[in-house]
């Protein structure tokens, strides 16, 4: 079996920057390739794009001889490498179909200097039947042939951002090669920077083993969020039902409902594996609808917004309307997928003025391109008829939210144990909130 002693990295983002940073730390050499300028020019000035890498980390990285290079400059240091591993998006479109515009795009350049001994590693994630089937075959324009000149593998990334710890050694690594010396040089691999590998049976087992992972979140973040539409109708409180079914210590494990989902993996992977359901003919319901139904949680926020103006005389047509947190969830920077480009949207089609605040997030775009620039939270409260709660970072003063602000529309529970008046808090799956002095 061949040994790797140098890494290649196409796609240096929430995935492939920690990949890139592990193996350096475990002493490989690396190089780390991504086609956007900006990027590369970031990184080379020791400054890290994404939370969980700090530019400490970063400059250490490139003074133990880290090279951060551009798609033009890479064909040779690629053909240098002993093994290449791909992290680059692998988005939906419109129509909720599976876009591999970026894999086919790395297997194209990676193609261009793949030479015989070295492993391709595909990480994206994506529909079983990818790596052997289209990314292979963009592979093997090169004329050389996986399993005979190359190694080919699939190992699924188990990034959560905003948590450095998912990409530190003591999460497992799965597996799964073209043929049985591929899967185990992938193991080998990985095992510079993973304590426990998984070897699979095929790449295809491995793909769908990671769907499988985010689409149980993505199915059972949609019966919570049902859940609370039902609970509203009910007059009941979700969050009180949900806290009450977790304090039984087996058999339950607690999701909670929110103004949708956001991300790169919840919003995409369930369309992945119901694309690929529909192309061998299998009839998969349930899977789209749960993503579905998460994605229709905005239209609900705000409506939930409209509801609380009407019932204080006001209407959404006009109204100025404070977004407070616009990241796809607490404590990161990262707005991939953001329920609140929706939530913003659609508010602004209705006819409302917008804004927002997030300490992580300066600059933000709704789902119809629309710009916006983050303000103080004193002015957001200040100047608006209506706060409506997205995203609840832990660095907001949220007793100074619910001191201030006149309405508000708690999408995530945030006002949970502050001083509120009567009237001025509608929550997500419970209602209007009971005074708390």
């Amino acid at each position: 079996m061949v040994s790797s002693s140098s890494v290649g990295i196409v796609g240096l983002g929430y995935v492939g920057l920690p990949l890139a940073m592990a193996f350096a730390e475990a002493g490989l050499a690396v190089t780390g390739i991504d086609a956007n300028p900006a990027r590369i020019a970031e990184l080379n000035s020791g400054h890290s794009p994404i939370d969980d890498i700090d530019d400490a980390r970063l400059s250490r990285a490139l003074a133990s001889g880290v090279r951060f290079l551009g798609t033009a400059e890479a064909r040779k240091p690629l053909a240098e490498v002993d093994s290449v591993i791909v992290c680059v998006p692998t988005p939906v479109t419109q129509s909720k179909d599976p876009d591999l515009g970026p894999v086919i795009s790395a297997a194209t350049l990676i193609g261009e200097s793949l030479r015989p001994g070295q492993l391709v590693v595909l990480q994206s994630t994506t529909f079983p039947g990818t790596t052997t089937g289209p990314f292979r075959q963009e592979l093997e324009e090169s004329g050389l042939v996986a399993g005979r000149d190359f190694d080919l593998a699939f190992a699924p990334e188990r990034v959560n951002p905003g948590d450095p710890g998912s990409s530190g050694r003591e999460v497992p690594r799965l597996v799964g090669g073209s043929t049985p010396a591929a899967t185990e040089r992938a193991k080998a691999l990985f095992e510079h920077i993973n304590n426990r590998v998984v070897a699979l049976s095929s790449p295809d087992a491995a793909e769908l083993a990671k769907l499988l992972e985010n689409i149980f979140r993505s199915v059972n973040i949609a019966f919570v969020n049902q859940l609370a539409l039902l609970c509203e109708q009910m007059d009941l409180d979700v969050w009180e039902v949900i806290d009450a079914a977790a304090t039984k210590p087996f058999g339950f494990m607690a999701f909670r409902p929110g103004p949708g989902v956001g991300g790169h993996c919840i919003p995409v992977d369930p369309y992945y594996l119901a694309w690929r359901s529909r192309e061998i003919g299998f009839v998969e319901r349930f899977i789209e609808l749960a993503g579905d139904i998460n994605l229709a949680m905005p239209r609900h926020v705000v409506d939930l917004a409209a509801q609380a103006l009407n019932e204080c005389g006001k209407s959404l047509k006009g109204a100025r309307v404070g977004i407070v947190g616009v990241a796809f969830k607490p404590d990161v920077q990262d707005a991939r997928n953001a329920p609140a480009a929706a939530v913003m949207a659609i508010l602004r089609d209705e006819g409302a003025t917008v804004s927002y605040h997030d300490p992580h997030v300066p600059e933000f775009s709704d789902s119809d391109g629309a710009t916006y620039s983050s303000i103080p939270l004193e002015q957001l409260v200040a100047e608006s008829d209506l706060v409506v709660v997205v995203t609840a970072h832990t660095s907001i003063d949220w007793a100074a939210v619910y001191d201030r602000a006149a309405l508000v529309v708690d999408s995530v529970n945030s006002s949970k144990g502050h001083v509120r008046q009567e009237g001025q808090v509608l929550r997500l799956g419970a209602g209007w909130t009971p005074p708390l002095k």
